[in-house]
């Protein structure tokens, strides 16, 4: 059976004239991971449109499209294609889960949830002729699963090829989150056994890893045990945890000491008005300084979350998140405009407030207004948004920043880190077309290099030497 997996992108994605490095980070593990259960006689390919040019000349079996909501109406267009030729087509993800019956007009079947025990249930079904329409998961494990075929990756064209997930879901249930759609019907958090964890890690080639949880640090049990687990194995990770998850216990020791060098934190909102309308009860009261200094303290960088159009936000809120922001020493940041995608509860609260203006799922990119506003105009939201990028990755904010940092060594990964992401645009534009981009790997992997506790006594003369060093580890 000849059988392809599609993951389609946005039209900015695949533009010939500037591609930007964001869609080039992290293979379609999700994928990748529902072709181990396919069999070894199965012809499969895996085709990810953010880092190569799809391919219509052939004759598939089967199609499996992973549609999110940024990429549906490309995804329904290609499946459309695909079924047009005779090929069954299956459309799962997030958005297939929130908007079943848009996503059915153009499958011979959906799948609503995670698909570890539906796809091989369909699988089962799809040999006896007998395929249902819609497949609902309800029994959530990851015991037992298939090592993922990342045979299929083409490991060159990403940045971040050893992208890696261990839990599924989140314990906590923000209104503007997909993530509670999605695991509607059973577990909305669950781990795969520690053993399994660490066999797939042992499965990767290099030193960096990824972790794409929502909540890496979401069961602690599970999280203590699989660094305990990962000492010893040389690895530099990044991933993301709460503020709550940092402050409480010594689980972050555990983390740094088996290799986490980077953490992606939700910090959302200052506002506590608006972190309890958001549900964000895991933030409410917790002192998001002390969280920095104690990720600081442990050489771990800091990529911030922050929510732009919560109701209770002012016309200051872009200026006051940016400065904190550079006086804090945040690595990185990451800015939304609050996006109420459908099947969340914010959605529905807004639909039912009349609030919702354009159902174009297109402009559901955290970048654009598309709800009726409170305190700010959607023209004020918008070009707040894009200021805070602009004012918050300026040479002067990246140096001020980096140099608030006490270790000579962290001041260096800062700027090296902060600069890179966001000032050298050309250069990640190239090594994507010139499909190079993994050649990266190892200077990501020297900047993430452990901070020695020395290293904040240097004197200032031996910054200069402690660049060179930084890229020869």
């Amino acid at each position: 059976m000849k059988v392809k997996f599609i993951l389609p992108a946005l039209a900015e994605a695949e533009s010939p004239f500037w591609r930007p490095i964001k869609y080039s980070l992290f293979p379609p593990l999700g994928l990748a991971t529902l072709a181990a259960y396919l069999s070894p006689d199965d012809e499969i390919t895996l085709q990810d449109q953010h880092v190569e040019e799809l391919t219509f000349n052939d004759t598939p079996d089967l199609v499996i499209i992973q549609v999110y909501i940024t990429n549906a109406y490309r995804a329904y267009k290609i499946a459309d294609h695909y079924r047009r030729i005779g090929a069954y087509v299956l459309l799962g993800g997030l958005h297939v889960t929130s908007l079943p019956d848009e996503a059915a007009i153009h499958a011979d079947t959906i799948f609503l949830g995670p698909g570890e025990e539906t796809f091989p249930r369909f699988l089962r079904d799809f040999a006896n002729k007998s395929p249902k329409k819609i497949y609902s998961s309800a029994i959530r494990t990851l015991d037992k699963i298939p090592p993922i075929k990342r045979d299929l990756i083409k490991r060159n064209r990403y940045l971040v090829p050893n992208s890696i997930v261990v839990t599924r879901g989140c314990p906590h249930h923000c209104n503007f989150c997909y993530k509670d759609a999605f695991f509607e019907g059973g577990k909305t958090f669950y781990t795969q056994l520690v053993d399994d964890a660490l066999a797939e890690i042992d499965r990767l080639p290099g030193r960096h890893l990824y972790f794409l949880d929502d909540h890496l640090l979401g069961n602690t049990k599970f999280a203590s045990e699989l660094f305990e687990g990962m000492k010893g194995m040389n690895r530099v990770f990044q991933g993301a945890a709460t503020i709550d998850s940092i402050l409480r216990g010594n689980l972050i020791e555990k983390a740094a000491e088996a290799g986490l060098r980077s953490l992606f934190v939700g910090f959302e909102t200052f506002s506590p008005v608006n972190l309890k309308q958001s549900n964000k009860k895991q933030n409410l009261e917790k002192d998001y300084g002390k969280a920095v200094n104690r990720l600081h303290s442990l050489g771990i960088m800091i990529n911030g979350s922050f929510v732009f159009g919560l109701d209770e936000d002012d016309s200051d809120v872009f200026k006051r998140t940016v400065e904190w922001g550079v006086e804090n020493s945040i690595t990185t940041s990451t800015y939304h405009i609050l996006t109420p995608y459908p099947g969340t509860k914010l959605y529905k609260d807004m639909e039912n407030q009349n609030r919702i203006l354009t159902r174009n799922w297109d402009l559901y990119d955290t970048r654009n207004v598309v709800y009726k506003t409170t305190n700010l105009t959607a023209d004020e939201l918008k070009n707040g948004y894009d200021w805070a990028y602009k004012e918050f990755y300026s040479w002067s904010n990246i140096i001020k920043s980096s140099f608030k940092h006490d270790s000579n060594r962290h001041k260096l990964k800062h700027l090296f880190y902060s600069g890179g992401w966001k000032k050298f645009e050309p250069v990640w534009n190239f090594l994507i077309k010139t499909k190079s981009l993994n050649n990266m790997l190892p200077v990501l992997e020297s900047i993430l290099s452990k901070i020695k506790t020395t290293d904040a006594q240097l004197p200032p003369a031996e910054v200069k030497n402690q660049s060179q060093q930084l890229f020869s580890d």
